[in-house]
C-alpha cells in the first residue's frame, strides 16, 4: 500500500489555512483573484488532497463548491482525494466527496481502488458507502488481489457479505493462483473461511505451486482451520509442486494435533509415491512426539527417500534413522530402532555417523540392533571396516567395536608388507584441508584403502601406537607392514608394542581368540566359567591373575 504524505515544503497560505482548519480563511483565499485551485504543489498535492488528509470537512466543502473539477484529480502517487480520505478513515470526508461526484473506481498507481483500500483498512461503513455509489467489486490491484481477498484477510464477514451481494466472485485468483478461500486458510481466518465454504467456494483449489488450502493451513499450524476443512471433505492427498502432502508439512512443522487429524485421511500409497515419508521430516526436524505418533500409526520406519530426493544430500542419506543420528538425537534413534528400523540401509552407514560424532550411546544402540560393524563405503572402498576410520581417536569406542565382532585381522592385511610403501595421496578436499579422520584416502589399487594408510593421516598418526596396541589384543600371529613399523619406531615408548606383535603370540591370547570365534563375542558372558575368565575373554582384564 502506497500512501501519499503531505508535502514538507514551506506551505502556501491556502495550504496552511487548511492544515489549521480555518474554513473562513480558506474561503477568503479561494475568492481572491488569481487563485488557481488546479495548480498542484511540487509533489502534485492539491488543496483538496490537503483537506482530505487532515479531515477538514468544512474546508473540503469550500474547495468543492469553488472548483468541482478538482474532485478526481490525483496526487503524484495516483491517489484521489477520496483515496486519501479513506486511508485516514475520515468517514464524513468520504461521504462528502462521494456526494460531490468522486469516482469510487479510480485506481492509484498500484491499481488499488477506494473499495480495495476500504477493505484493507477494515471499514464496513466506508465499504457500504462505496458500494452504494457503484464501486466495482472484482477490480484487481497490481498483484491481482481483489477487495474480497482483503476482507477475508481481515476476517470481516460483514464486509464479505456486502461484497458478495454486490457481485463479488469468490474463486478469482491472484497472480500466484491464490483464491480468497486459500487466503482465509493460509491466514487462519475461521469466520471468513466458513462464509466462503457456505457460499460455494472451491475447497480443493490449488495455488500456482500446487498447494491447497489444507496444505497452507497445516503449514501455518492453524488447527481450527484444518479441522474445519477436513470436516468439509477437503482432499488431504493433493500434493504441492514438491510432491509433499499436508501431512508431510505438518510433520515437518511438528504440529502433533494436525498430524493426528491428517493421518486417518492420508493414503499410505500416496505418501509412498511422494518419495519421502513424514517420518523423514519429523526426524530431520527433531520432532520426537510427531515421530512417535507416526510410528504408532504404522508408518514404515524403513521407508527410504526416492533416488531424486536422496541426491539432494551429499551423503546420500535415505532413512529417518540417519536423520536422527545426524542430529545426535539419541531418544529418536532408540525409538526408531525399537520400532524395527534397519541400521544398515543407508549408503553411508548410520554407525559410521555415530562413530564420527563420538557418541558411544548411539553406537551401542546401533550395534545392539544389528548394525554391521564390518560394513564398508561403496563409494570409497577400504580393506578394513570403514567405521574404524571414524572411531580410532576414541579408543574406548574403538575397543567396543572390536569387542562386538569388528574385524581386527583385516587391519594388518597390507599388500606392500615389508616393502617400501608408495607416497600417500589424499582426496581433493583433503589436499587443501588435512584436519581430520573424515578424509578418505585414494586407494592405490582397486581393492581399496588400507589401514596403514588411514592411520598415517596427520590427525590420527599420533595415536598410532595405542591403536595398534588395542588391535593386537584381537588377533593372533600377524606381521606388521613397514609403514606400521615406522610409526612404532617414531616414539620410544611404543617399542613394547612392537615386541608384543613379534611372533609367537602367547598361547593364552590364541586360546582366547579361538574360544571367542567358536562361541561368538556376544555369547561369551553366558558361558559357565569363572567371572575372571569371562572378563578375560571379553578383553576386560589384561591377564587371568587380575
Amino acid at each position: 500500500m502506497c500512501v501519499t504524505d503531505p508535502p514538507d515544503l514551506e506551505e502556501e497560505p491556502l495550504f496552511r489555512a487548511i492544515r489549521d482548519g480555518d474554513a473562513c480563511k480558506v474561503k477568503a483565499l479561494v475568492m481572491c483573484p488569481g487563485t488557481n485551485l488546479m495548480l498542484p504543489s511540487k509533489p502534485g498535492w492539491l488543496a483538496i488532497h490537503q483537506a482530505a488528509w487532515f479531515g477538514e470537512e468544512m474546508c473540503l466543502r469550500v474547495l468543492l463548491s469553488a472548483q468541482p473539477g478538482m474532485t478526481n484529480k490525483k496526487t503524484a502517487h495516483g491517489e484521489t482525494a477520496l483515496l486519501v480520505a479513506i486511508n485516514k478513515d475520515y468517514l464524513e470526508c468520504v461521504r462528502l466527496l462521494l456526494e460531490h461526484g468522486a469516482d469510487p473506481n479510480i485506481q492509484n498507481n498500484e491499481k488499488e481502488t477506494p473499495l480495495y483500500r476500504a477493505c484493507e483498512l477494515n471499514s464496513p461503513a466506508i465499504v457500504a458507502m462505496l458500494l452504494n455509489r457503484g464501486a466495482t467489486v472484482n477490480t484487481r490491484c497490481n498483484q491481482d488481489w481483489t477487495a474480497v481477498q482483503e476482507a477475508v484477510v481481515r476476517n470481516n464477514v460483514e464486509i464479505c457479505e456486502m461484497l458478495l451481494k454486490a457481485g463479488a466472485k469468490l474463486n478469482l485468483r491472484n497472480m500466484y493462483g491464490i483464491t480468497p478461500l486459500f487466503t482465509a486458510a493460509q491466514s487462519g481466518q475461521l469466520d471468513t473461511l466458513r462464509f466462503l465454504l457456505k457460499h460455494g467456494a472451491d475447497i480443493n483449489t490449488q495455488a500456482a505451486d500446487g498447494a491447497t488450502a489444507l496444505y497452507e493451513a497445516a503449514k501455518n499450524g492453524h488447527e481450527g482451520v484444518v479441522e474445519l476443512l477436513l470436516s468439509q471433505s477437503a482432499d488431504a492427498n493433493k500434493p504441492g509442486r514438491t510432491g509433499l502432502l499436508p501431512l508431510h508439512i505438518a510433520a515437518k512443522r511438528g504440529s502433533d494435533t494436525i498430524v493426528s487429524m491428517l493421518i486417518p485421511v492420508t493414503g499410505k500409497t500416496r505418501v509412498n509415491r511422494s518419495g519421502i515419508s513424514p517420518l523423514h521430516l519429523a526426524a530431520e526436524n527433531n520432532h520426537d512426539d510427531t515421530l512417535e505418533l507416526l510410528i504408532e500409526a504404522g508408518f514404515n520406519v524403513n521407508a527410504q527417500l526416492s533416488e531424486e530426493r536422496t541426491k539432494l544430500y551429499e551423503d546420500r542419506r535415505s532413512t529417518a534413522l540417519y536423520f536422527s543420528i545426524i542430529n545426535n538425537n539419541i531418544y529418536a534413534v532408540g525409538m526408531l530402532l525399537s520400532a524395527g528400523a534397519d541400521p544398515n540401509l543407508d549408503v553411508f552407514k548410520p554407525l559410521m555417523v555415530a562413530a564420527r560424532q563420538g557418541c558411544i550411546e548411539t553406537v551401542t544402540l546401533l550395534v545392539e540392533h544389528g548394525a554391521d560393524i564390518n560394513a564398508g563405503i561403496p563409494t570409497h572402498p577400504s580393506t578394513f571396516p570403514a567405521v574404524y576410520m571414524f572411531s580410532m581417536k576414541y579408543l574406548p569406542m574403538f575397543k567396543y567395536l572390536l569387542d562386538q565382532g569388528g574385524n581386527a585381522l583385516s587391519c594388518f592385511d597390507c599388500e606392500f608388507g615389508s616393502r617400501t610403501h608408495p607416497p600417500l595421496t589424499t582426496s581433493q578436499s583433503q589436499r587443501s584441508d588435512r584436519r581430520g579422520e573424515d578424509a578418505v584416502l585414494e586407494p592405490h589399487l582397486r581393492r581399496g584403502v588400507q589401514f596403514c594408510e588411514v592411520i598415517s593421516i596427520p590427525s590420527i598418526c599420533r595415536w598410532a601406537g595405542p591403536i595398534i596396541d588395542v588391535l593386537l589384543d584381537y588377533v593372533g600371529h600377524v606381521t606388521l607392514c613397514s609403514r606400521l613399523m615406522e610409526h612404532l619406531d617414531s616414539f620410544p615408548d611404543w617399542s613394547c608394542i612392537k615386541e608384543k606383535a613379534t611372533p609367537p603370540r602367547p598361547l593364552l591370547q590364541l586360546c582366547r581368540l579361538q574360544v571367542v570365534q567358536l562361541v561368538g563375542s556376544r555369547r561369551v558372558k553366558r558361558l559357565p566359567l569363572p567371572i575372571g575368565l569371562i572378563r578375560f575373554l571379553q578383553h576386560q582384564e589384561a591377564c587371568l591373575d587380575d
